[in-house]
This record gives C-alpha cells, sequence and structure tokens, in this order.
C-alpha cells in the first residue's frame, strides 16, 4: 500500500493519478453494467427502456459534475458542465447520421445496440487521442486556441447554410475503399462482424467482413468527424484536459444509450442544427472577445448555450408538430 500512494497521488496531465482512475473506473463499470448485465443478448431496445438506460447515464454524470465542483472548484464545475451540454448537443446530429447509416445496411433494431457500443470503445481512445493531443498543442502554443476559435466560427457557418444537406452515404469515400480493399458478405450474418465462409471464386473457405462490421466503421468514423468539431469547442470553453475529457466521455454514453430513442423522433428536431450553429459561432467569438471585453464567464456561456439548445428544440417541436415519422431521416 505505501509503495502504491506515491503513484496515486502522482500528476497525470494536470491532476492526481487516483482522479483519472476514479473516472475510468465509473466508466468501465457501466460499461460491464451495460454489456454484461442489461444487453447479454441481441434484443430490441424500446423507446421506454431507451429513456430510462439514458437518465441512469445522465444521472451519472451529473453526480460526476457534482463532485467535480466540490472537489476542483466551482469554476471547474461551471466548465464541466458547459462542456457536456455543447457535447451532448453537437452529439444530436451524429445520432442523425447513425440513423442513417443503419437505416442503408438495414441493420435490424436488436443488432444496433452491439454496434453502438463497440463504437463507445472506439470512441473513448480516439477521443482521448484527440484531447491529449489538443492538450499538448494549446499547453506549447497558445495561439492555437486562436485557430480553434476560427474553425468553430467557420463551422457554425457552414452548419448552418448546409442545415438541411442529407448525407449520401452510397457514395462515402470510406465506405467504396472497404469494399474495393475487403471481402464482404452480401447480407448479414446475425450479430458477427466477421465470418469464415466458401469463396465464391476461389472456392476456400475465407474470412469475410460483414455489413455489420462496415456499419461499425462508419460509426467510428463519424465520431472522428464530429469530434473535430466538438473537442475544439470545448477547449474554448477549458483547457483543463480533464474536465475537457470527462464532459467529451460522459456526454456521448448517455447519447448512446438514447439513440433509440431519438432514432424515432429524430425528424421532429429539425431546428436544432441552427441553433448548434450559433452555440458554435458564439463560443468561437468567445475566444477573441477576451482580449476586447475580458474572459466571459463560465455562467454566462452556460446560459447561453443552453438558452440557445432550448430555443432550438422547442422551434423544432413546435415546428414539426403532427409531422408523421416516415418524414424522418431513418
Amino acid at each position: 500500500m505505501e509503495i502504491l500512494i506515491p503513484h496515486l497521488v502522482a500528476d497525470f496531465m494536470g491532476k492526481p493519478a487516483w482522479v483519472w482512475l476514479t473516472f475510468v473506473g465509473i466508466v468501465v463499470a457501466l460499461l460491464a453494467f451495460d454489456l454484461g448485465v442489461l444487453h447479454k443478448d441481441d434484443r430490441e431496445i424500446g423507446v421506454r427502456e431507451s429513456l430510462l438506460l439514458s437518465g441512469g447515464y445522465i444521472s451519472v454524470a451529473l453526480l460526476f459534475g457534482a463532485w467535480v465542483w466540490w472537489y476542483l472548484g466551482a469554476q471547474s464545475g461551471m466548465d464541466y458542465y458547459t462542456g457536456f451540454m455543447i457535447e451532448k448537443s453537437l452529439s444530436m446530429d451524429n445520432v442523425f447520421v447513425i440513423a442513417l447509416i443503419f437505416g442503408f445496411f438495414a441493420i435490424p433494431r436488436q443488432y444496433q445496440h452491439r454496434v453502438l457500443f463497440w463504437g463507445i470503445l472506439g470512441v473513448i481512445v480516439l477521443r482521448a487521442i484527440m484531447i491529449g493531443l489538443g492538450a499538448t498543442l494549446v499547453s506549447q502554443f497558445n495561439w492555437v486556441l486562436y485557430l480553434f476559435g476560427a474553425f468553430l466560427i467557420f463551422t457554425g457557418i457552414k452548419m448552418w447554410i448546409i442545415a438541411d444537406h442529407v448525407p449520401d452515404i452510397a457514395n462515402n469515400p470510406l465506405l467504396k475503399f472497404l469494399k474495393r480493399h475487403m471481402r464482404v458478405t452480401d447480407g448479414l450474418r446475425g450479430n458477427a462482424f466477421w465470418v469464415r465462409e466458401p469463396n465464391s471464386k476461389t472456392g476456400r473457405r475465407e474470412r469475410f467482413a460483414t455489413p455489420l462490421f462496415l456499419a461499425l466503421v462508419l460509426v467510428e468514423f463519424v465520431d472522428l468527424i464530429f469530434a473535430v468539431d466538438s473537442v475544439p469547442a470545448i477547449f474554448a470553453i477549458t483547457t483543463d484536459p480533464f474536465i475537457v475529457y470527462t464532459s467529451n466521455i460522459f456526454a456521448i454514453l448517455g447519447l448512446r444509450a438514447l439513440y433509440f430513442a431519438l432514432a424515432a423522433m429524430i425528424h421532429r428536431f429539425k431546428y436544432l442544427k441552427y441553433a448548434l450553429a450559433l452555440v458554435l459561432v458564439f463560443i468561437g467569438s468567445k475566444i477573441f472577445l477576451v482580449g476586447i471585453i475580458g474572459k466571459i464567464p463560465a455562467a454566462i456561456s452556460l446560459s447561453v448555450t443552453f438558452i440557445l439548445i432550448a430555443g432550438g428544440v422547442l422551434v423544432s417541436l413546435w415546428k414539426t408538430r403532427g409531422q408523421p415519422e416516415e418524414a424522418g431521416p431513418a
């Protein structure tokens, strides 16, 4: 025990190692409970279960934020909640594209959770790499924050202009590359990502990827693309890697659980993209305003972000009332 204590209190990216280990332990416990207890078998997840599971994830995330507030101070707590809200909101667009991917490959609902779960593991690793790289750049070159700010403003304007654009999954360059360089089965093989079966050209049993694996790769790719927006957005709020990473991961965990409820009514959030575009422009502008009016308090950032997102949700629900589900992208 005496040997371990120095390692637990040693600094790792600005925080004691035990703080990081506590977070990792919570995430591992949540994922183990999700896969090992709640979803041991492939089955369709209903809206009610999706809402309950998401409520559990959000409750854990909010409690963790309360602990951050108590242990690291009000500023860190406010930054955590702001980052959590921004990532949760930006990930709504992610849900839209994931629904398109599942629809394109005709993935049954009972197999969708398997893709989302294993996708989460990839997100945890990819976000850690991106946030670690971002934190290193910001600590070494402070002007990188201004690049983040300009990128967020540009992205927000672009999002506003192409808000009605629907991605073309069939012509996705990554999908075309995978199909050219991999053997892929002509249909699903249950819940398998890979199978061994006879090759019609050679007659030998060879390894084939299934459409379920292609869906998983595209989901991971979508996460990577959206991280290019969300990671700089949270760095514009705080440069603390612990706050950035924990708020990111907790938001993504909860949203994946909520996917099955959101996918059924994603068409009702038609105008949310415009609100998200304004959020990105606001956050990006904050960086440039520091030199003019000083640092904007975290409480104001959180309030403005909440008002914009809530406004986008309310306008969407009002404008799309009575609209049938078939109008949605999925």
